[in-house]
Parts: C-alpha cells; structure tokens; sequence
C-alpha cells in the first residue's frame, strides 16, 4: 500500500503498525512524489492525506482516478465538512479523521480492498456475452464496466458503477440507504452516511439531464433513492 502522509513522526509510526497488520508499505511525502511513486509500485491501496506539500491530497486522488480505480481512503486532520465531501466528490473510497485508532483504520482498508477484489474476480458464466441493462437513455454493461448515456459513453469509477447498476438492477423500486450501504461498502462499513449521498450527487451529475432536477435517480424522504422508470 501507498501511505502518502508528510509528518515524519505520523508516517513513522503508522508506518510500524501497519507493518505488523501485514500491509507492505510506501510511504510519499508530497503530492507530487505520491504520483511518481504510484506508477512505479502500483500499489492495491492508497492512504492519503488532504494536506499535503506540493500538491493537495484532493489533486493527487484526482490524478490518480484518471488512471486506476485502486482504493483510495482520505485522512484529514480537519473537522470541516468540506474536505471529506470533496474528497469524495473526486473519487476516494472512504476517508478518516485524524485522530483515529489503528483497529478502526484497519478495518476499513481491509473493507474496501476485500470489496475491490470481489468486484475484479469475474462471476461465475459471467463473460463478454453477457447482457446489460438498459432503462430508458441509460445503458450499462456490467461485463465490460460501460456506461452509455444517450449515446455518449461515460466514465465512472468503481463505487459509483456498482451503485448505478444496483439502483438499475431493480429500476422501479425504493432502496433503502442502509440496503444501499450494505450492498456496496459492506456489512462492516464504519464511514459516514454521507459517502452514499456524495456518490448519488456523482451519478447524476453524469445521467441527468438537470443533476439538480433529477428524474432517473430519486429521493425517497425517510428512506432512501429510487432508479424512475419513466
């Protein structure tokens, strides 16, 4: 795994735990030295801080969305809520708050890295045969990981295309937001709720004719979202 956090003393004795969880570990100190580092150890998970010397956490999790859907899980020593949401917006998986305990950090990146690799290990009969699903101006094709809207193909990230295709998987019916959370980040996820939110707000930015007015993807007050029919 990639750790790409500047403080010497953070980064040292993070470094050591995570050693002894099992995790093999780089450690960047800057924003720029991340991307170098990446591409040359392709790591199975990124660890990132928002502050960063050079270039900003967020730059660097962009930067690395336009080349890898690795999981990336955000640190930041800030309370805003700007900065996780953000974070999300360009693509990371989960963040943490500094402070935060070694266990909890754990369980997370064993949490995202264990559902990466679910999604990559093909199902079975599952091949390039395999039929989409298609709801009105929006298909997508879960063997090549395509979505076509009105004709255009768009890029989505990982979270992002689970969670469209589940919502299309059962077009017509509400979801709940914890059946929601449940089938993509887990049984054991820990995060914030707002992670589904975040990544909704993504989805329709990229399917809606109006992300504002949304039509494809609704909200169900008190319970949680709905892929319309019609």
């Amino acid at each position: 795994m990639l750790v790409v956090e500047d403080e010497p003393s953070f980064a040292e004795a993070l470094t050591v735990g995570l050693r002894r969880e099992g995790f093999e570990v780089t450690v960047a100190v800057d924003g720029v030295t991340a991307l170098h580092t990446f591409d040359a150890i392709q790591p199975d998970l990124v660890l990132l801080d928002v502050m960063l010397p050079r270039m900003s956490g967020i730059d660097v999790c962009r930067e690395i969305r336009t080349r890898s859907q690795v999981p990336i899980i955000m640190v930041t020593a800030k309370s805003e809520e700007v900065d996780t949401v953000v974070g999300l917006e360009v693509g990371a998986d989960d963040y943490v708050m500094k402070p935060y305990r070694l266990r909890e950090l754990v369980a997370r990146m064993r949490a995202v890295m264990r559902r990466s690799a679910e999604t990559a290990r093909p199902a079975p009969g599952a091949g390039p045969l395999d039929e989409g699903i298609e709801v009105g101006d929006v298909i997508i094709d879960p063997a090549s990981h395509v979505v076509t809207v009105r004709g255009d193909v768009v890029t989505m990230p990982l979270r992002e295309f689970e969670l469209l295709e589940l919502l299309m998987e059962n077009a017509g019916r509400v979801l709940t937001r914890d059946v929601l959370i449940d089938r993509i980040w887990g049984l054991d996820y820990v995060g914030d709720t707002k992670t589904l939110d975040v990544h909704i707000k993504r989805i329709r930015s990229k399917i809606e004719i109006e992300p504002k007015k949304p039509t494809r993807i609704v909200t169900i007050r008190g319970l949680g979202y709905k892929y319309a029919v019609a």
